[in-house]
């Protein structure tokens, strides 16, 4: 097997920062929370005297790898015609010390009391809210969260490690996922099976390798094409695509042969399949 590692694109907690402050500041305003300023700063002294706004502040304290979240296996994956395991992301606890900021204590505790609901309302961070490298299925599992849960012993108290005056705050965690970028190629994925036929001058039999050829059938925009009719007319074999656009032929000797399919509109293409080789793709144009 050949290992390769390519460390992918990582902006995950700036991701993270601003999936969070799209969602605050949205439900936020449904509830009249209008110029509410989301902020990710350390909250000083300083950073506090210079508020002219009510604010929420999401302090990032502490990174743990979630252990009892971490998985084990590596998964396949099939990209054109080879299997690559991939190895498991480090699922990871980033945990906020988030804190209300305005001008009465009773507006911030109506404050707080608003974001602790938004919070607690999404077990996941909703697909809306997402951007950069967690949105569009960048991240593998869901973005879990948790609010309110106990800080363990050991971890940072972010009040005297900032310098700051205590103030009432709620622990938030999001489970994150962090790709290695590390795979392992399998090769070729082949199927294939030897046959032994009886020679008919009644002398020792002959063995002959056969094979199954596998490929899907799409449309120029990518779409699989569902019942278009695939043909080896040199191996004189038929076969036909399935809801997901996939056809196979079993049963094929070694060798070189032209692939030819029809869709259901008549539009027709053809390639050329080496058996044993790696599955085929072909599109057509209408």
């Amino acid at each position: 097997m050949d290992v390769t590692v390519a460390v992918p694109l990582n902006t995950m907690l700036a991701d993270l920062d601003e999936t969070l402050r799209r969602l605050l500041t949205r439900e936020l305003g449904r509830h009249g929370f209008d110029n509410v300023r989301i902020a990710f700063d350390a909250p000083t002294k300083d950073w506090a005297s210079q508020l002219s706004t009510p604010a929420v502040n999401l302090y990032l304290y502490d990174l743990q790898e979630a252990v009892s979240r971490r998985p084990s296996e590596w998964s396949a994956r099939r990209e054109n015609g080879r299997t690559h395991n991939l190895r498991p992301p480090l699922r990871l606890d980033v945990s906020y010390a988030v804190t209300a900021w305005t001008r009465t204590v009773e507006d911030e505790h109506r404050l707080l009391s608003q974001v602790l609901a938004i919070l607690y309302a999404h077990h996941t961070l909703p697909e809306a809210a997402l951007v950069g490298t967690l949105a569009n299925g960048c991240q593998r599992l869901p973005l879990e969260t948790s609010v309110g849960r106990p800080r363990p012993e050991g971890r940072v108290d972010f009040w005297n490690a900032v310098g700051a005056q205590y103030k009432a705050s709620l622990d938030y965690r999001v489970l994150t996922s962090c790709e290695a970028g590390t795979r392992l190629e399998r090769g070729k994925d082949t199927e294939g099976q030897t046959f032994r036929f009886p020679q008919p001058e009644g002398g020792s039999s002959a063995l002959e390798e056969r094979h199954t050829v596998r490929g899907t059938v799409s449309d120029a925009g990518g779409t699989p094409l569902e019942a278009a009719s695939v043909t080896l007319p040199d191996a004189g074999g038929f076969s036909a695509t399935d809801d997901k656009g996939r056809f196979r032929f079993s049963g094929v000797r070694p060798g070189t042969y032209r692939c030819v399919a029809r869709g259901p509109k008549g539009a027709e293409a053809a390639t050329t399949v080496t058996v044993p080789g790696p599955a085929v793709a072909i599109v057509l144009d209408a």
